[in-house]
């Protein structure tokens, strides 16, 4: 009888012992090495009015942006230093509606905003409105990891960084013939001097870069950058400075950078939307960013995209425009695409 009690327990001490390693390899997660996503912006973009050469060069800068994030990655680097660095190239072209390439608001100022999260521990940093930060995503990262706030704005923002050796210029950097001739049109428009093409009209509101990547330890960072929307007034600010909006990471979901009309991403909390629906609805990253995407924001009436990856190196680049500078790499795999193919 005493055998048997025993026996009995054995069983089920294993029963126990099996049924708890079961469950730990279910909860286990498995990633690739790396991954890392990209965008440019999102909006008008057609074939028909691209040259070869422009093509080329937005192609160009693309691969160059990735390759940048995934050496980093690749060589074991933290996703945090590949969104920065990934992004500060971005803000270092005339290409991109970020830092260099920034646009102008209605004063013929360049205003521009920029967010960071890290999915590890949901810490985040953010500026809105700085006109002579070099790099404002290394500014956001300067208040998330050198701050107790979120997120500074203006002259304060510009005075923290400044005092955290963050390279400030002079405004006049910023300027670029082409962006302050796109100002121009719309101020003639405004009087009636000429009017926008359709797609003029629609592209002022876009315009943003943005990167996610995935590391070696499982973490996700989420940056995004901007110089927001041609012709803006009264120091605006869109959604790439706002956390859940145009910017959001958490290693249990997704992290996702947005582009596009930045009102509507605001007010429907695109970015957060997206993992919201992974952590609460059990849905894919693939669905998740396809119904934000491409119907909610679509019967609100709102224009735009994101890139976005999840814990397992999932890649999601969803948009509702026409086209979006857009690209990934993971191991033994990159695209780099524009239009909507």
């Amino acid at each position: 009888m005493k055998i048997k009690f025993l026996f009995a327990l054995v069983v089920l001490f294993s029963l126990v012992s099996c049924g708890e390693t079961t469950k730990a390899k279910v909860e286990k997660v498995s990633h690739p090495d790396y991954a890392i996503v990209i965008h440019g912006g999102a909006g008008t973009i057609l074939k028909k009015n691209m040259s070869v050469e422009k093509e080329k060069a937005y192609r160009d800068a693309l691969n160059s942006a990735l390759n940048i994030g995934e050496e980093i990655l690749k060589s074991g680097g933290n996703s945090i230093d590949a969104v920065e660095k990934t992004i500060q190239f971005m803000e270092n072209s005339e290409l991109f509606n970020a830092g260099k390439g920034a646009v102008f608001t209605h004063d013929g100022k360049n205003e521009m905003d920029a967010s960071i999260m890290y999915g590890k521990d949901q810490n985040a940093g953010a500026v809105g409105g700085v006109t002579n930060i070099k790099h404002p995503i290394s500014a956001a990262r300067a208040v998330m990891e050198k701050s107790e706030h979120v997120m500074m704005s203006g002259a304060g923002a510009e005075s923290f960084v400044q005092n955290n050796k963050i390279e400030i210029v002079d405004p006049a950097y910023f300027r670029t013939e082409r962006r302050w001739e796109s100002l121009q049109r719309i101020l003639k428009s405004e009087k009636g001097e000429t009017m926008l093409s359709e797609d003029e009209d629609k592209d002022k509101k876009h315009g943003t870069v943005g990167c996610v990547a995935l590391d070696r330890e499982g973490n996700i960072t989420a940056g995004t950058s901007t110089g927001g929307m041609t012709n803006k007034k009264f120091n605006r600010l869109g959604d790439s400075p706002i956390i859940g909006a145009g910017t959001y990471a958490d290693n249990a979901t997704c992290g996702v950078s947005c582009t596009g009309h930045g009102e509507y991403f605001i007010r429907y909390t695109v970015a957060r939307d997206i993992a919201a629906l992974m952590e609460y609805g059990g849905k894919s990253l693939a669905e998740s960013s396809d119904y934000i995407i491409n119907d909610k924001l679509v019967a609100k009436g709102g224009a735009g995209g994101i890139v976005a990856l999840d814990r397992n190196g999932n890649i999601a680049m969803d948009f509702n425009t026409a086209g979006m500078y857009r690209g990934f790499a993971k191991p033994d795999e990159r695209v780099v695409k524009i239009y909507k193919d």
